[in-house]
């Protein structure tokens, strides 16, 4: 009996702790999403195969459980490969991926171009209205704490109120204490 209890418990502390999930869709299964009954913002997390950086946030920001929870809630994830073959429309412009660069590796999407412009770098995240209008891009890795905040101030709306630099000064003491009672933290 104890030998079968010490062999669970060691299985049960072997056993990867569950972390949250985004739940994302694919570029083509976003653009299909009607916006005339949606509500939510869209997120396209634009990333490449040989990315580091994006991996990473795959691995520690996206596992996050608040990053998560206002991620399912209040965006419609998407993850983008930006070097992809996807063929899809977005407001109205057809764009369709593949295809070799000059240098052999496989080429930027031109969606990837429209977005990103002369910003190109991975990871990038673009966060578009319900109406898939462009908000912003956002370069670059981020950690949970500080992508939780750049979240919340677009699902919040609180973009509308305040600019960034003080939205980012006031979080913890003024904004973070909502933000956690509406997601039930």
């Amino acid at each position: 009996m104890k030998k079968t209890l010490v062999i669970a418990l060691i299985a049960l502390l072997a056993c990867p702790v569950a972390m949250a999930q985004v739940k994302w869709n694919t570029i083509e299964q976003s653009a299909k999403v009607s916006t005339s009954n949606n509500q939510k913002l869209f997120f396209v997390d634009f990333y490449t195969s040989w990315c580091g950086w994006c991996k990473k946030m795959d691995k520690d920001t996206f596992t996050d459980k608040v990053v998560a929870k206002i991620m399912n809630k209040y965006f419609i994830p998407t993850k983008f490969d930006a070097e992809g073959d996807a063929a899809f429309s977005w407001n109205g412009v057809e764009y369709k991926g593949g295809g070799v660069a000059a240098n052999g590796r496989r080429a930027t999407h031109p969606f990837a171009q429209a977005i990103l412009g002369a910003k190109m770098g991975f990871p990038s995240f673009a966060i578009f209205g319900p109406d898939r209008k462009l908000m912003t891009v956002i370069p670059g890795y981020s950690n949970a704490a500080d992508f939780t905040v750049i979240l919340w101030y677009f699902a919040s709306g609180d973009y509308e109120k305040y600019p960034f630099e003080k939205y980012q000064a006031i979080f913890d003491a003024q904004i973070r204490p909502s933000m956690e009672k509406a997601l039930g933290l």
